[in-house]
């Protein structure tokens, strides 16, 4: 009898794998299809077969009765999605990539392709990894493209290679003096404050008919800024100094790096309110990846931080009067790139100013491989290849432009944004639009230290727009956006819930988001991708903690890559918009 048992049990298993396909094809055809409902001038992606797990996944759901999340969870799988390579050899990368990209062509659609093995990726967190040297690296880019040969491919290169530069991993390593860090992602909460109407206070004036007031363009990070330090915290700012004539232009506050993505935009500068004379752009906290990462990035004990982006600002200098001997003098900043901000401060107490970079060996040699890989992978003649830009919430423009610049950028299709992290399509959009005509201005002979940046107001980026973007998108980069996870936005923690909370390490209730298609209806976008395999981990998230649990989840997650059966219902179940289950008639029969 438990023989018999046995047999059923296996036999019903594999019966609903086999067949749920099948009768959910309809189901899968109107999640698949959405190029073909939108135009035909859409391009059709290729679906990659789905990672096994996930099909277990869908077995064991049918098998309990749970059609709807067995169902939901199909068509995920089955919608068309990046393939991922990196840590191949030469000689399997190359078998890989051609088997794909037959199979592609076979079917007569386009493979997206990410390719994820640059030296030091990720500073060696959750995904840490890569080629061992630039010869290695070089030599397994040439076997990637000996597997496209004259076919098509849509290329993904290597998310965080830009937004997280080997200089910005000594700046995640490097400990906060007070022993805190901050418990937010302030590019999430600056995004939730342009939500609720908080963070473009120009544009409401336009709409009342009153007075541009840049200086109340964030009132809620002014509030913020009055609020007295927490115990044994440093303030952000020295008390004013009775010379009124003393030059002593206010150090702006640091957040202190955690770990991972969130790191690496708290290092990060954000902008902060533009004035009507002129621009004012510094670089934003993740995503993220978040800050890549995610972002992300997307990144209390301090652990080293493999997402910071930058070094920790450099405070501008101040000239101490002679009034005032017990006061230290301020530090200096870097003599290579002054504190553009320096002369008016911040106006949120997250905010914190662009840092010159710093051309280490390893950096130098990013820019290499990437340039490289670039002039290698464009020459095939049927390849599109986009260069990492982080997200929204990470870098600004001023900070982001000058990094593909050196990357090659000028002989790229593009750049991808929001890889693997979960800023909105109006932020990635608006976002990219502003990198796009940077990029132009710069290459008319402009300083991208003068470009629109993200955090202004809208009506002052706009204005920034009409006089220098140019009007032809043709003149201008495209870009594509991940949209595998961001249906319902960044995940933002609540306050003092971790001490090092990564948003953009598995967030918990986060949805799928709009369906890839390359019919996106802006000049600019080129394609809504689902870059990030959507159901894979971002790694063990221990935020902060000695592990091996999530304390958010309460469980141990999966590493980096592995299928997380918990992650994948919630893509499906919070899906914005939703995965429908049952396909709906045009019109009532008769």
């Amino acid at each position: 009898m438990r023989k018999r048992r046995k047999i059923l049990t296996v036999s019903t298993a594999v019966v609903a794998a086999v067949t749920l396909p099948l009768l959910m094809s309809p189901v899968v055809s109107a999640a698949g299809r959405e190029d073909d409902d939108e135009s035909s001038r859409a391009a059709r992606l290729y679906v990659p077969p789905p990672d096994r797990e996930s099909y277990r996944q869908v077995a064991r759901l049918a098998w309990r009765g749970d059609f709807r999340d067995s169902a939901g969870l199909l068509a995920m799988v089955r919608t068309p999605q990046a393939i991922w390579y990196g840590d191949e050899t030469p000689e399997q990368v190359e078998r890989l990539v051609r088997r794909t990209t037959l199979s592609a062509a076979w079917q007569g659609k386009l493979p997206v392709l990410t390719l994820y093995n640059v030296p030091g990726r990720d500073c060696g967190s959750y995904s840490s990894g890569g080629a061992n040297g630039i010869a290695a690296y070089e030599a397994w880019i040439d076997a990637v493209a000996d597997g496209i040969g004259d076919r098509q491919a849509l290329i993904v290169l290597e998310p965080d290679s830009l937004a997280l530069l080997p200089s910005d991993c000594t700046a995640a390593a490097d400990p906060d003096p007070s022993g805190q860090t901050d418990q937010t992602d302030p590019a999430a909460q600056n995004d939730q404050n342009d939500q609720t109407g908080q963070n473009d206070q120009a544009d409401q004036n336009d709409q009342t008919g009153q007075a541009d007031q840049p200086g109340q363009a964030d009132q809620t990070g002014q509030a913020a800024a009055d609020e007295p330090p927490a115990a044994g915290e440093q303030p952000a700012e020295l008390p004013p100094l009775p010379d009124a004539h003393a030059s002593t232009a206010p150090p702006t506050g640091s957040a202190a790096p955690g770990t991972a993505q969130e790191a690496a935009q708290l290092a990060n500068p954000q902008p902060t309110a533009p004035q009507p004379t002129g621009p004012q752009p510094t670089d934003p906290p993740s995503t993220d990846p978040q800050a890549p990462g995610q972002q992300s990035t997307s990144p209390q004990t301090p652990a080293p931080d493999p997402s910071a982006s930058q070094s920790p600002a450099p405070e501008p200098s101040a000239a101490q009067p002679s009034t005032l001997p017990e006061l230290p003098p301020l530090p200096k900043p870097d003599p290579v790139t002054p504190d553009p901000d320096g002369a008016t401060g911040a106006s949120d107490p997250t905010d914190v100013t662009d840092t010159p970079e710093v051309e280490d060996p390893e950096t130098a040699a990013r820019y290499s491989e990437i340039n490289y890989a670039v002039d290698v992978l464009t020459a095939l003649g049927h390849t599109a290849v986009y260069l990492d830009a982080g997200h929204a919430g990470w870098h600004s423009v001023s900070s982001i432009v000058p990094r593909l610049i050196k990357a090659g950028i000028d002989r790229a299709t593009g750049f991808a944004l929001n890889v693997s992290h979960y800023q909105t399509d109006q932020d990635s959009a608006w976002y990219g639009r502003l990198i796009s005509s940077c990029l132009a201005y710069a290459d008319e002979g402009g300083d991208p230290e003068d470009c629109a940046d993200q955090r202004w107001s809208k009506r002052h980026a706009r204005r920034w727009l009409r006089a220098h973007a140019p009007g032809d998108s043709s003149r201008m980069k495209h870009f594509v956006t991940d949209t595998s996870r961001n249906g319902r936005g960044p995940w933002i923690p609540r306050l003092g819930a971790h001490v090092d909370a990564e948003p953009w390490c598995n967030p918990p209730e986060r949805g799928l988001g709009r369906r890839p298609t390359t019919h996106t209806g802006d000049p600019l976008l080129d394609a809504a991708l689902w870059v990030k395999t959507p159901g894979e981990s971002d790694g063990r998230c221990l935020r902060g903690t000695d592990g091996p649990l999530d304390p958010e989840r309460g469980t141990v997650n999966p590493e980096a890559g592995e299928w997380f059966p918990e992650q994948a219902l919630e893509l499906v179940r919070y899906a914005e918009p939703a995965v429908g289950v049952i396909r709906r008639t045009t019109g009532p029969r008769h």
